[in-house]
């Protein structure tokens, strides 16, 4: 069991973490100060940090380093502390050209600063890219407070309540819907109670935000959530046109629409 000794009292002295890494033959535990010592460790800087909002330095390793025996063709959950649970395809975290992914690592003699006021920081561990640009990363991609990664049978093998009706042509809007939904959405949220986030509300039970907003309002939402919805203890991000393209949004409700039709009460 993942034990996280003294972050998750906010406030308290920060001390060494640990990270699971579940990778089946090459699964292994890394601590904090092994991680701190990585021949591949290096400082980086991110521009306009997802979870800071400005600039940030951190000592890294890159992921490919520790995805021992990983295949682009696999697939990894990065699980939180606070049970967010961001489903990834292998290839972009192995990718050492143009978008790159490292696993920040912080140290306790020098903790990172708090995401906001009541919030604790992003540490212990957090999936942070360089040139995010280069390879269309979603704000979804940028687990903080990571427990661990694991490699996992695909996101339709094991929830196949999330399935749009298997009549459709594989390149249908709806399939590419779904792809979408799988990148940007279910880790923070469930559908048909199937996903393993325990971060936001079901998407179709009991209903679907296509039902209570008008398509252009949830597209607005899904924009900006302040924009329609004020509240200071709001999670979720806005994805923005350079994330997530007028033609993709359009497509991502389109999925949330056909899945009205095709409701599964867990």
């Amino acid at each position: 069991m993942l034990i996280l000794l003294g972050a998750l009292l906010f406030g308290s002295p920060l001390l060494a973490a640990q990270l699971n890494l579940e990778l089946g033959a090459n699964s292994r535990t890394w601590q904090t100060e092994e991680l701190l010592k990585h021949p591949q460790v290096q400082t980086i800087t991110i521009s306009n940090d997802v979870s800071y909002k400005r600039d940030m330095s951190y000592r890294a390793v890159p992921l490919s380093a520790l995805l021992t025996g990983i295949k682009p063709d696999d697939h990894l959950q990065a699980v939180a502390l606070d049970g967010f649970a961001a489903e990834m395809a292998a290839a972009p975290l192995l990718s050492t050209q143009g978008a790159r992914a490292w696993l920040a690592i912080e140290d306790p003699a020098e903790p990172w600063p708090a995401l906001s006021e009541d919030k604790p920081g992003a540490g212990p561990f957090y999936l942070v890219w360089t040139d995010p640009q280069a390879g269309n990363i979603s704000p979804e991609q940028w687990p903080f407070q990571v427990a661990s990664i694991k490699r996992l049978a695909p996101v339709a093998e094991r929830f196949p309540a999330l399935l749009p009706d298997p009549a459709l042509k594989a390149d249908d809007p709806v399939n590419k819907g779904f792809a979408l939904f799988q990148k940007n959405c279910l880790a923070c949220h469930r559908l048909n109670g199937a996903g393993d986030a325990q971060f936001g509300p079901d998407l179709n039970i009991p209903y679907n935000p296509t039902e209570y907003f008008g398509a252009d309002f949830l597209k607005r939402y899904i924009r900006d959530p302040q924009s329609l919805r004020q509240w200071p203890q709001a999670k979720m991000p806005g994805f923005s046109a350079e994330v997530l393209p007028d033609g993709d949004l359009g497509m991502l409700v389109g999925y949330l629409q056909h899945m009205v039709g095709r409701k599964i009460k867990p």
